[in-house]
């Protein structure tokens, strides 16, 4: 293994405690913890979970696209056809 490099962060001591607790029943350290995640960062280019759940308007927005592509249904066989149908449409409005 290369050099060690400390990492150091400032966070509230009870949620510290609290994860550290339930770290510890998984049988796992802070540190594992610390390090696993910025190993998969690394390696991945991402963070290896969610960062928010939708707000209110994207779920909304989610929920409308869902709900246009169901409706809709349009089934094209290449991208052509999709910009044709797409073209038409407009003409008709």
């Amino acid at each position: 293994m290369a050099a060690t490099a400390f990492v150091r962060a400032r966070i509230d001591e009870a949620v510290k405690d609290e994860a550290a607790a339930v770290l510890a029943e998984l049988g796992l350290t802070v540190s594992d913890v610390v390090r696993m995640t910025l190993t998969r960062v690394a390696k991945d280019h991402a963070l290896p979970f969610e960062l928010k759940v939708p707000n209110a308007e994207t779920r909304a927005a989610i929920e409308a696209s869902r709900a246009t592509m169901k409706a809709r249904r349009a089934r094209f066989t290449d991208a052509q056809e999709m910009f044709d149908a797409l073209d038409q449409e407009a003409r008709q409005q």
